[in-house]
């Protein structure tokens, strides 16, 4: 069953020679990759253009800038293989990460799988830490140590079923639950298979990635929508982020949730204002 891996990319200059070469040194070898550049106005290109592998052939498609949906959409109906897996251009592998991920669907176990052995690979970095104690993340870890052993975002999943439903819906930063939405299924952990993938590291990466996050339906209409606001409102804010600034003795973490709290509120108001316009 041969396994097509694809990764939509949008201005990912910095990070995707790496994920490209994590990929090249994977104990699996039967698989393909299709990077999908959508619509990169930084030197991406450039650097795709310019890397050679040993372990799997690489094919590049473009687009116009239409998010990571449809760019992952674009590269499903290219792929040859019978397992698509989706990963991140900011993402770098152990050396068995697609073997095992793909593993229970080889075993006809699941249709799916996803990963919790998800790790931050720029730890050193204050920002990058940051993000973890604001997102009550433990050390180290992009997910909490009591993560269920089923989730909506699928790392890999049979192709036949992919294409039975359409694939991915646009819909911000929630998108890629749509298929499982569609699906009616739960993607299942897949037990062994390590990743690394990147916690923004800049102001300009922290307010641009919030303001991303937000951009997502919220439960209970537009209550939500009041709720989420208060609780990004300059009082909540400040509170929040003095006392967690003192409990882990992170000074600039104040800093961190000033910056956070205005790229999401900003994204919810975007939001809130494409989902009226479409009415």
């Amino acid at each position: 069953m041969k396994t097509s891996i694809i990764i939509p990319t949008y201005n990912e200059e910095g990070f995707i020679e790496s994920c490209l070469k994590s990929l090249d040194n994977q104990s699996l070898r039967d698989f393909e990759v299709i990077v999908v550049d959508d619509g990169s106005i930084d030197k991406t290109e450039s650097v795709l253009s310019n890397l050679q592998f040993t372990n799997f052939n690489l094919q590049i498609l473009r687009q116009k800038h239409r998010g990571p949906a449809l760019a992952r959409n674009l590269g499903a109906k290219k792929a040859l293989g019978e397992i698509l897996v989706f990963v991140d251009a900011d993402m770098t592998f152990d050396k068995d990460f697609v073997k095992k991920l793909i593993a229970p669907i080889i075993e006809n176990q699941t249709i799916g799988t996803f990963s919790k052995e998800e790790y931050v690979v720029n730890w050193n970095n204050l920002w990058a830490r940051c993000w973890n104690i604001n997102s009550n993340l433990p050390s180290k870890k992009r997910l909490p140590g009591n993560y269920p052993n089923k989730q909506k975002v699928f790392r890999a999943i049979l192709k036949k079923e992919f294409d039975r439903v359409g694939g991915f819906d646009r819909g911000g930063y929630t998108d890629d639950w749509s298929l499982s939405e569609k699906l009616g299924k739960m993607a299942v952990n897949a037990k062994g298979a390590k990743f690394y993938h990147k916690n923004p590291e800049t102001f300009d990466e922290v307010f641009r990635h919030s303001r991303w996050v937000a951009k997502r339906g919220y439960k209970l209409g537009i209550f939500g929508f009041v709720v989420a606001l208060v609780r990004l409102s300059l009082p909540v804010t400040i509170l929040v982020g003095l006392y967690k600034s003192i409990r882990f003795r992170t000074p600039l973490f104040f800093i961190f949730k000033l910056v956070y709290n205005t790229g999401a509120t900003l994204g919810i108001f975007e939001y809130f204002l494409l989902k009226k316009g479409e009415k």
